[in-house]
C-alpha cells in the first residue's frame, strides 16, 4: 500500500510538471510572421477643383438623394435596398465570412470525443480453448480529448485573416448598398429625361404640324410653295419620328428600375406612367478633403481589410515551417458487462503531448510563404489603385458639374433667343413679311436647343449623383444581414425520400 501511494504521488508529480511546462510553453508563445500596420499613400491636401480644406464626416453625405427632391426617387431607393438581389448575395457572403470566422476561432480551442461501442462475439470450439463454442459481450467507453498549442501563432493568424475578411465582407455590403442606391438615381434620372423629351417631341410636332396648316393654307391662297408645304411636313415628321427611340429608352430605364428592386422588369411601369420634373439638386454636396475617402468609400476600406488579410496569410504559412505541438489525452473504460464499466480495475487512461517538426519538405514550406508574401503585395497595389481610383472619380465628376453648369447657363440663353426667333418668324411668315425658309431654320434650331438643355439637366443630375458616389456617400441605416434566404427545417435525423 505504501509503495502504491509512493506510485501514485510521482505520477502526479510528472503530471504538474508536464502541465506547467506547457503552460509555460503556451504563455511564452509567440507569432511569426509580419505584423498588420495600415497603409499610408500620399494624399492632396485638397481637390483641384474644389476650394473646401475642411474634413467632412460620412452622415454629412449620407442620403444624399434626398436633396434631388423626389419623394417616388426616395420610395424607390428604400424599396431596392430591401429587395435588390445583390444586396441579398453580399448579405449571404457577410454569413459566410463570419461562419468561416466562427471555424477558425474553433481551432483554438480543445477538441473531446466520446466513443462508446457495445460488442457480442461468438468464438468457436475450435479456437475458443476449452473446446466449447463460447458467446461474449465487451462494452467499451471512453474519451478522446486533444489541444494543440498555438505555440507559434499559427491558428491565430488564420483568425486574424479570417476576421479582416468578414470586415471586408461588411465593406463589400457598403459598396454594393453605394452602387446601388447610385443605379437607381441615374436611371431615375434618365425615365424622368426621357420623359420630357417626349413631351418636348410632342409639343414640338405639334406646332410644326400647325405651321405646316398655315403653310398649307397660304399654298392655297398662292401665296406658297408647293415645297414649302413638303418640308413643312417632313419636319413635323422628323420631329415625332424621336418619339419611339424615346419611349424604347424610357421603357428600358424603368425595366432596369424594375430590376434594381428586387421585381420583374415591368413592376414599375404603372407608378412611372406620369411624368414628372428631372431630379435637380437643391444645394451643393460637402466635398470635404481627399482623406476623407479613406473613411467614407467603402471600395477603399474592403481593399485595405483584405490587405490585412493577406498579411495574417503569411503568418500562418510561416508557422507551418515551425514545430507544432498536441496536447492529447484519453480515458476509456471496458468490461464483459455493463456494471464493469465503472469499476477502478476497468479503467485506462493515457495523455501526453506530441511535437510534429517539419525537417525536410523540399521546399514546399517556404514557396507557400512566397506565395502569402507575394499574394499581400497585390492586396497592396490594390489597395492603391483603389484610392487613386477613387480620387479620378471625384475629380472627374468636379469638373463635370463645373462645365456642365455653366454649358446648361448657355444653353438656358440659347433656348430663350432661340424661342424668341421661332415665334418672330412665324409672326411675320403669318403676316408675309417672311419666308418660310427662316420659320424652318427657327423651328429646327428651337427644338434641338431644348432638346440639348433636356440633355444637360439630365447630365447635370447624373454627375450630382456620380459626385455622391465618389465621394462615399450612400446608404447610412442599419442593414441586418443575419437573415438567411432559406430557412431549413427538420435538419436532423429523418428518414431519406426515395422518390
Amino acid at each position: 500500500m505504501v509503495q502504491s501511494i509512493s506510485e501514485a504521488a510521482r505520477y502526479r508529480a510528472i503530471h504538474r510538471a508536464v502541465v506547467l511546462g506547457l503552460a509555460g510553453l503556451t504563455l511564452a508563445a509567440c507569432a511569426v510572421g509580419p505584423e498588420y500596420s495600415l497603409p499610408t499613400i500620399t494624399l492632396p491636401g485638397q481637390w483641384h477643383h474644389a476650394a473646401e480644406t475642411r474634413p467632412v464626416k460620412a452622415a454629412d453625405l449620407g442620403e444624399w438623394w434626398r436633396d434631388l427632391g423626389d419623394p417616388m426617387l426616395n420610395r424607390l431607393i428604400e424599396r431596392a435596398v430591401a429587395g435588390n438581389l445583390d444586396v441579398a448575395a453580399a448579405k449571404a457572403k457577410i454569413r459566410q465570412a463570419r461562419a468561416q470566422l466562427r471555424e477558425q476561432a474553433g481551432n483554438l480551442a480543445p477538441s473531446l470525443t466520446g466513443v462508446d461501442s457495445a460488442t457480442r462475439s461468438q468464438t468457436p470450439a475450435s479456437t475458443s480453448g476449452t473446446g466449447k463454442t463460447t458467446v461474449s459481450n465487451l462494452f467499451q467507453a471512453g474519451l478522446d480529448a486533444s489541444w494543440e498549442v498555438d505555440l507559434f501563432g499559427a491558428n491565430e493568424r488564420a483568425v486574424e485573416a479570417a476576421s479582416a475578411t468578414a470586415q471586408a465582407s461588411e465593406a463589400d455590403l457598403q459598396a454594393t448598398l453605394l452602387t446601388l442606391v447610385g443605379d437607381v438615381a441615374s436611371y431615375y434620372i434618365d425615365a424622368r429625361g426621357y420623359q420630357a423629351e417626349i413631351a418636348l417631341a410632342r409639343r414640338t410636332a405639334e406646332s410644326q404640324r400647325s405651321t405646316a396648316k398655315l403653310t398649307g393654307s397660304k399654298f392655297e391662297a398662292g401665296t406658297a410653295s408647293a415645297v414649302d408645304v413638303a418640308k413643312a411636313d417632313a419636319l413635323a415628321a422628323t420631329t415625332e419620328s424621336d418619339i419611339p427611340a424615346y419611349e424604347s429608352a424610357l421603357a428600358q430605364s424603368i425595366h432596369r428600375l424594375g430590376l434594381l428592386v428586387g421585381d420583374e422588369p415591368g413592376a414599375l411601369s404603372g407608378e412611372m406612367k406620369q411624368s414628372a420634373p428631372v431630379p435637380s439638386a437643391s444645394k451643393a454636396l460637402p466635398r470635404g478633403i481627399p482623406a476623407d475617402l479613406l473613411q467614407h468609400r467603402p471600395d477603399i476600406r474592403a481593399a485595405e481589410r483584405r490587405l490585412a488579410s493577406a498579411t495574417a496569410e503569411i503568418g500562418a504559412a510561416e508557422a507551418a515551417r515551425y514545430p507544432s505541438i498536441t496536447l492529447s489525452g484519453s480515458i476509456s473504460t471496458t468490461g464483459t458487462k455493463t456494471d464493469q464499466l465503472f469499476k477502478a480495475s476497468s479503467i485506462a487512461w493515457s495523455w501526453g503531448p506530441s511535437v510534429n517538426v517539419p525537417l525536410f519538405t523540399g521546399g514546399r514550406l517556404e514557396a507557400t510563404v512566397d506565395a502569402a508574401a507575394a499574394s499581400r503585395d497585390q492586396s497592396l497595389i490594390t489597395w492603391r489603385s483603389t484610392v487613386l481610383s477613387a480620387l479620378g472619380d471625384v475629380e472627374n465628376a468636379l469638373v463635370s458639374i463645373s462645365a456642365e453648369r455653366v454649358h446648361q447657363d448657355k444653353l438656358s440663353e440659347a433656348t430663350r433667343n432661340y424661342r424668341k426667333a421661332a415665334d418672330l418668324s412665324r409672326a411675320l411668315y403669318q403676316s408675309g413679311s417672311s419666308s418660310f425658309l427662316d420659320v424652318l431654320d427657327a423651328e429646327k434650331s428651337l427644338y434641338s436647343a431644348e432638346t440639348s438643355r433636356i440633355a444637360s439637366r439630365i447630365s447635370l443630375a447624373k454627375d450630382h449623383v456620380a459626385l455622391a458616389k465618389a465621394l462615399g456617400g450612400g446608404w447610412v441605416k442599419p442593414v441586418d444581414p443575419t437573415k438567411p434566404e432559406i430557412i431549413d427545417v427538420a435538419t436532423g435525423p429523418h428518414m431519406r425520400r426515395t422518390d
